[in-house]
């Protein structure tokens, strides 16, 4: 059985906070190629990747994946502040 394809925040949030695909790689443990394929939605994390990317940039794991397309950051915030 072929896994759910995962989309994520990940080159956004790296992009963000102005590292390098090798500073996050090194930071979570594993390879600079592997953020690529994860940022490219060419490979889904591990479990425990994903806890470890949440961790590093603390978002909830939910916020960085999702099984469905992502939304602009801007647009969510603007969601969130429409409702306050």
């Amino acid at each position: 059985m072929k896994g759910r394809r995962l989309y994520n925040r990940i080159a956004v949030l790296r992009q963000e906070r102005g590292i390098s695909r090798k500073q996050l790689a090194d930071a979570i443990g594993v390879n600079y190629q592997t953020v690529g394929y994860l940022e490219r939605d060419e490979y889904n994390p591990s479990l425990d990747l994903a806890f470890r990317i949440s961790e590093y940039f603390g978002f909830p794991v939910e916020f960085i994946f999702s099984t469905n397309p992502m939304t602009a950051l801007s647009q969510e915030v603007h969601q969130i502040k429409s409702h306050q």
